[in-house]
């Protein structure tokens, strides 16, 4: 490494972010990027550890640690610190078809398993690949890639998402006629109306897909297959068929109250402010307003918080966030070792906008919600709500037991459904006739294929709710296998 003592000299210095007060008013990203100085200092902190265990993407204790897409880390840190920023970006693309997007919405397993990381604060490993895939755009370094030779074989990929960009990326160089089928009306799937603007500026998704289609893969948009095109007429036209759905099945709460008006899963929420921000910079009003509202989120997971941002966004008057499990620890506890990703407590960008506006964290811990109460129209009126305590029995499995008297209730006109996703959608499935396990393509890793000739599956449609790495990972692997069988 160019500093083999950097880790000793430099300390870990957090991206900087607008003030969480004044950036609610907008809807553009919240972080503000490092100076080249800066970054050189933060590429000097890796280690030349001789196992950069960042890179390794495997699954301990069922969350990923390391990178699933096996980044070379600790040779683009090293390139950033010597100033070779062109060669960085070389190196960052041979594993990564979208840094751009990692670099803001992943939320970097590789930083929970730097070596630095076992005794003191992790290199900035994401912001870092997020300034490379900057600067290359900014410089004019990225420029379409038009495949020389096409091979006359032709790929449907369903779903823009990660997994299908991936896929029809890898596919398209290898010189296929790939077609992606979106059934929004803007290609992306959930990075373009899953994730919030402030997170992930859409022009960032937009530029990415205008680069693709200059390098020769065709977005059909508005088109819902099964519905628009039969599953029987895309397997005649195409020579394989790529299934990148998504698991968008969101978990429902099985609650008393629930028909109360008032009450929409988080991803429609998300969805609707986006698509009328893209549209009419909320001219039209077709989104769901919560201004001057109480406002519930119930959930404790990434898309929660977005929820909370984007309530903020739009003037709520307060803003709750409901999760069953108790506050994280400040650091690793005893069974939470490295390499494993660190289940710490963290303030994400929404949390201090909230704290910012209202004074306090909004999230409540091990709470569990008894009831929905409607007023006498069928308006969403408060929420009913008791403690819990998380105990473990005597085999080692942890259960949840309320605790009397910590009843509460809970003022809301709105309340959104952040709690997962049951997997993918089942009418197409069932219309292409693959066998389905867990509400889940039934595919193996490594193979992809289903039990339908010539169709495939990656990403959460076979793997279930995952992050965005994983996403890429599969929209890679399963172009490779794909090559495979069209090449035979």
């Amino acid at each position: 490494m160019g500093k083999p003592t950097g880790f000793m000299e430099y300390s870990r210095e957090k991206v900087g972010e607008r003030n969480p007060r004044t950036r609610q008013n907008d809807w553009k990203e919240y972080t503000v990027p490092f100076s080249d100085e800066k970054l050189r200092i933060q590429g000097a902190r890796c280690m030349d550890c001789s196992i950069p265990f960042c890179h390794t993407g495997m699954e301990i204790q069922g969350a990923t640690s390391g990178c699933p897409i096996h980044n070379l880390i600790p040779e683009w840190n090293d390139l950033v610190y010597r100033g070779r920023w062109k060669e960085a970006l070389d190196r960052l693309l041979k594993t990564n078809n979208f840094p751009e997007f990692t670099g803001r919405v992943c939320p970097a397993p590789c930083e929970g398993s730097c070596t630095l990381a076992i005794s003191d604060p992790a290199v900035t490993i994401k912001n870092i690949e997020q300034a490379i895939i900057d600067k290359g755009f900014e410089n004019g370094w990225i420029t379409p890639r038009i495949p020389k030779l096409r091979t006359g074989k032709k790929v449907a990929i369903i779903g823009s998402g990660p997994a299908g960009l991936a896929a029809a990326d890898q596919l398209n160089q290898a010189g296929h006629s790939v077609t992606v089928y979106e059934r929004a009306d803007r290609p992306g799937g959930l990075l373009m109306y899953g994730i919030p603007n402030m997170k992930l500026e859409k022009e960032v998704v937009e530029r990415r897909v205008r680069l693709l289609t200059q390098e020769g893969i065709d977005f059909v948009t508005n088109t819902e297959v099964g519905k628009d095109i039969t599953a029987s007429e895309l397997q005649t036209q195409f020579d394989a068929v790529i299934l990148c759905t998504g698991a968008q099945k969101q978990r429902d709460l099985v609650i008393e109250g629930r028909e109360a008006k008032g009450i929409h899963f988080a991803m429609d929420y998300l969805t609707l402010a986006t698509k009328s921000l893209l549209d009419s910079n909320f001219e039209d009003g077709q989104f769901i307003n919560v201004e001057d509202k109480d406002v519930i989120v119930i959930g404790g997971g990434d898309t929660g918080a977005d929820c909370v941002a984007t309530a903020l966004r739009q003037k709520a008057k307060s803003v709750v966030q409901f999760g069953k499990h108790p506050q994280l620890p400040g650091q690793r506890t005893s069974d939470n070792l490295w390499p494993a990703y660190p289940n710490v407590f963290t303030m994400d960008y929404a949390y201090k906008e909230a704290e910012a506006k209202f004074g306090d964290d909004p999230r409540q811990y091990s709470i569990q919600t008894k009831k929905i109460v409607a007023d006498e129209n069928g308006n969403l009126k408060e929420l009913h709500t008791i403690q819990m305590e998380k105990l473990k029995d005597e085999e080692g499995r942890y259960y949840f037991k309320e605790i009397p008297g910590t009843e509460k209730v809970w003022p809301a006109q709105f309340v959104f459904i952040a709690i997962g996703f049951e997997g993918t959608e089942q009418p197409l499935l069932r219309q292409f006739g693959v066998k389905e396990v867990n509400q889940k393509v039934a595919a193996r890793y490594g193979e992809f294929k289903t039990n339908v000739e010539g169709v495939f599956a990656a990403g959460d449609a076979r793997r279930g709710q995952s992050l965005i790495v994983w996403a890429i990972n599969e929209g890679r692997e399963v172009a490779q296998e794909v090559e495979k069988y069209l090449m035979v």
